[in-house]
């Protein structure tokens, strides 16, 4: 494995047995300062990736070995959430079609235009940083929910379902007084600032 040295932030993960297309890829990268590492096999990636580095990968399909197909569903298995690029001279129409249904970002052929690649490895990243984003703010949310006591939990479950406080207390064998309290605070806790924006961090964290 070859690494361009650069501080941390988004990368481009090269995979492809062919060391000149692994040069001249480099070069391209090297040349507009976009970090990059470099792979020869799927398996040499999947032992050095570190799981929500943001970037994405450009991989052969037709490696020896894993194929790139084997190493997109592997990394699927691993949660690997990095956008795949298909960088390929075989037209194989039947392999495309599958990998794009898998998720890939894009599949393209060799020879390849630069311009093209730079364009969908810039609009890769782009994507990686956002769904970096996403997952942080649901980390936040799932690390927020977690102080919550076993009564504020079955507070909450009933604050989702529009029960008035009338009604918790009474399902709960609490006294109304009691129930404002826990509302209190699971809305500090969880770092709401209003009603509706505790319920929509409840329930999309309910949609992971």
């Amino acid at each position: 494995m070859r690494t361009e040295p650069t501080p941390s932030g988004p990368s481009v993960f090269i995979v492809d047995d062919d060391e000149k297309v692994r040069n001249c890829l480099s070069e391209l990268f090297s040349s507009v300062k976009i970090p990059f590492h470099l792979f020869s096999s799927g398996r040499d990636f999947i032992k050095t990736y570190q799981k929500d580095q943001p970037g994405c990968i450009i991989v052969e399909m037709r490696l020896p070995g894993m194929s790139g197909f084997d190493l997109q569903q592997e990394m699927m298995a691993r949660a690997f959430d990095i956008p795949v690029i298909f960088l390929t001279d075989h037209g194989d129409v039947d392999t495309s079609v599958r990998a794009m249904k898998a998720g890939a970002h894009d599949f393209i052929q060799k020879p390849f235009n630069e311009q093209l690649l730079l364009e969908a490895v810039e609009k890769a990243i782009a994507r990686s940083i956002e769904n970096s984003k996403t997952n942080a703010k649901y980390l936040e949310t799932q690390k927020r929910l977690s102080l919550l006591s076993k009564r504020e939990r079955e507070v909450l479950d009933l604050i989702v379902v529009g029960e008035p406080n009338k009604k918790m207390a009474e399902k709960l064998g609490l006294s109304i007084k009691t129930i404002e309290f826990h509302r209190a605070n699971i809305m500090k806790k969880v770092k709401a600032k209003s009603l509706v924006q505790l319920i929509i961090k409840t329930l999309l964290m309910e949609r992971y």
